[in-house]
């Protein structure tokens, strides 16, 4: 009767589970698709006719710089919750950045437009989309000439508009945020704001998806490409430790921070639901030399990548708008490809929608196993009653993504029998009732003797 009882549970959670995970994969199939090149083409044309959306251009008018363009974006955001029963609080969120002396050469207000989906369990956790509102042209304190910002970044900020769109007609656990972030030419100075405002007010972010230039295809190497992408992010987090980077020489975790851990479930979801758009990861902060919003984030310890076209045309960035030697310079409309844009767009939307689903993931994972023919993994359960369990993952230590892995179920404590720990690296993901996973977590300690 016993054994008989236990077959009955078994086949319950089973079926129960087979079933989330066919629910989660109708709902991300369906957000794949759903982003509008039309939308999007929209939304950037609207942006880049303010003309100039510079950082320290004209906030009195009505039809052109960036006051225009950040009142523009707060009706967008408005619009939408008007059609999802006011489910996004918007607003502004800003400060007064004093002159530098290099690239605000005058005082100026930052400012930010956010909208907030409220998670119905963990309002207080969030996942964030940004895009950039501001613009430049050859001479970054040039506020006055025309500016068009097409692609950098009117694509990011329309793409931001456009998950509102999709993801308002669900409802997530978790918090969504959608932001068009300011002052990033002059400095990453909106990042910066919306960090320290985040740390201050104690929010727990899961992860920040910044998106610059998400809509060219035609690259400045001659390369036209529009089945490939890239994420860009940091090794390990700006919170390590001098002891953790010491651990890291015996132990591992050079390429496992959170934000690599956010790149590569980034990649697993564009892989699953993506057709024709190969996910590259890209082992760097951002470009070489270069950075963007997602900087700010990272650097206040927060989990964060830059998600970006492949091929850039460096002939379309920050230049005046113009035609030397046959060469057309500027990033005008049109340079960008909405459709590309679109399916960019959907990757944020995949990404945000199963994050904003998924359980809490572990915490104070620990691992053992030095000298003896298994790994143990042992880890803090959540009191998350969505967890239906948690899975362990593995991969060869040359390899960038995780290549097995072993749901285990609600246990905090795991052998995995055989599987040396000299030859693999580790982690662990939380899995909720619906099917969604946490990102994993890379153990950071070890199991004390006697534990």
């Amino acid at each position: 009767m016993k054994n008989k009882s236990l077959l009955i549970l078994t086949t319950l959670f089973v079926i129960s589970l087979g079933f989330s995970q066919s629910k989660v994969d109708k709902i991300l199939i369906q957000i794949a698709t759903a982003p509008s090149a039309k939308n999007i083409k929209a939304d950037i044309t609207s942006l880049v006719n303010f003309g100039t959306r510079h950082t320290l251009s004209d906030t009195i008018s009505n039809t052109r710089g960036i006051g225009a363009a950040r009142r523009w974006v707060l009706k967008s955001f408005n619009t939408i919750s008007d059609n999802c029963n006011n489910c996004l609080e918007v607003s502004y969120l800003g400060d007064l950045i004093k002159t530098d002396g290099r690239r605000i050469t005058k005082d100026t207000r930052i400012v930010n437009v956010m909208a907030i989906q409220r998670g119905t369990t963990y309002p207080n956790h969030y996942v964030i989309m940004s895009g950039d509102i501001d613009s430049r042209v050859s001479d970054v304190n040039d506020y006055t000439s025309d500016a068009p910002g097409a692609n950098d970044n009117a694509t990011g900020l329309a793409g931001t508009l456009e998950a509102a769109r999709v993801l308002s007609k669900y409802k997530f656990p978790v918090s969504i945020i959608y932001v068009g972030l300011s002052g990033e030419e002059q400095g990453l100075y909106g990042g910066t704001i919306l960090a320290k405002y985040a740390k201050e007010h104690k929010w727990n972010i899961i992860g920040i998806l910044n998106n610059d230039m998400i809509g060219n295809i035609a690259g400045i190497d001659g390369v036209i490409d529009n089945s490939t992408f890239r994420v860009f992010s940091e090794a390990i987090s700006m919170k390590t430790t001098d002891r953790e980077r010491k651990m890291m020489r015996y132990y591992g975790g050079e390429v496992d921070g959170p934000s690599r851990q956010l790149a590569r479930y980034i990649t697993k979801l564009a892989t699953n639901y993506m057709t024709n758009l190969k996910p590259i990861m890209v082992y760097r902060l951002d470009r070489f030399g270069r950075g963007g919003h997602h900087k700010s984030f990272n650097d206040q310890g927060f989990t964060g990548v830059r998600i970006m076209e492949t091929h850039e045309n460096y002939n379309r960035q920050h230049q005046d708008v113009r035609t030397e030697n046959g060469i057309h310079y500027g990033d005008v409309i049109e340079g960008v490809n909405f459709d590309y844009a679109a399916k960019l767009t959907a990757v944020n939307c995949l990404t945000l929608a199963s994050l904003a689903s998924a359980p809490m993931a572990p915490k104070n994972v620990m691992i053992a196993g030095a000298v003896k023919p298994s790994t143990r993994l042992k880890w803090e359960t959540s009191d998350d009653k969505n967890i239906i369990g948690y899975k362990i993952y593995w991969r060869d230590t040359t390899s960038p993504q995780w290549q097995y892995s072993r749901f285990v179920g609600k246990v905090d404590d795991y052998k995995l029998k055989n599987i040396v720990i000299d030859n693999y690296l580790f982690g662990v993901a939380s899995v909720g009732i619906n099917g969604a996973e946490s990102i994993v977590q890379f153990p950071n300690k070890l199991i004390p003797s006697g534990m």
